[in-house]
């Protein structure tokens, strides 16, 4: 087995919804802001080399949106899916899964490229994963969150045949339910975020990697009352977290962040403020 860090560029959003309660005099350190409130956040994926099986964790915004919905993201960097693949040596017709950990347009915006007129699979050779629970709820949106869940997003994918469902765990003692995905990837899953987000858990090289999705957006997350303001069910959250921390700390797990714009993976410590990183690193440097 082998993971790759997959950088499919950076985008910016209000660093107040991203930190919800938590005041800017602090927040601000940890991802200072601009002129105009936003802080620039990461779209990185992960791609898992698994036997014959590659399997791609979420996809970033893709491009195919208008310029009026881009001027609110300002994407920037010279990052993309198809230059991250390739420096790896793959394409993305290698890829064989599409695993979504949820339907918001950061996470699933690259799942569908326009070719013409049409609405079409970017992984024309992949099987796309989802579960039901969750995409219910994303084709029948809630108004908080419906300007996150994009239809061209989304129908294309099961228009095409390619969209299979991952059984959702039970939840028991607030704690996040897991599944299994294949020999070396469980599934997680939570709701506080939005309802049923899967994150993909690895065994690799003789430890456990945590894909964090939006439960832990970056290492600056970690704090059990740093919960953004997008979250559907922050009081869930504040649980899922502070369960989630105290197995990880118990049991070494690496995180690797999807939206950190500095800091791909951290492990964590115990200490006098509670569970916080203990080393930053790069996901090539596991061993």
């Amino acid at each position: 087995m082998k993971l790759y860090a997959i950088n499919t560029g950076y985008f910016k959003l209000d660093g107040g919804a991203m930190f919800g309660v938590v005041p800017k005099s602090i927040w601000n350190k940890v991802n200072p802001a601009d002129e105009n409130n936003l802080c620039s956040w990461a779209l990185r994926c992960l791609l898992i080399e698994d036997g014959d099986r590659l399997v791609l964790v979420d996809n970033g915004n893709g491009n195919k949106q208008d310029a009026k919905f881009f001027s609110h993201y300002y994407l920037h960097g010279d990052d993309t899916l198809d230059k991250s693949l390739a420096k790896y040596g793959f394409h993305r017709d290698d890829i064989t899964d599409v695993f979504l950990t949820h339907l918001h347009f950061d996470h699933c915006g690259g799942a569908i490229v326009r070719e013409g007129d049409q609405l079409v699979p970017a992984f024309k050779n992949a099987t796309y994963w989802s579960n039901k629970e969750h995409w219910d709820w994303a084709v029948h949106p809630n108004d908080r969150e419906k300007a996150s869940f994009l239809k061209e997003n989304i129908s294309p994918i099961q228009e095409s045949g390619q969209l299979k469902f991952i059984d959702v765990a039970e939840f028991s003692n607030n704690r996040l339910g897991s599944t299994p995905f294949t020999e070396n990837i469980s599934v997680r899953f939570a709701n506080g975020h939005t309802q049923a987000m899967m994150l993909p858990q690895v065994k690799y090289k003789d430890r456990t990697i945590v894909f964090m999705a939006d439960l832990l957006p970056s290492a600056g997350h970690i704090p059990i009352p740093y919960v953004m303001a997008y979250d559907m069910f922050p009081l869930t959250t504040l649980q899922e977290k502070r369960s989630f921390l105290e197995e990880a700390v118990e049991n070494h797990y690496i995180l690797f962040f999807e939206h950190d714009p500095q800091i791909e993976c951290c492990d964590l410590q115990m200490t006098e403020k509670g569970i916080r990183p203990k080393n930053y690193f790069k996901l090539e440097e596991v061993i």
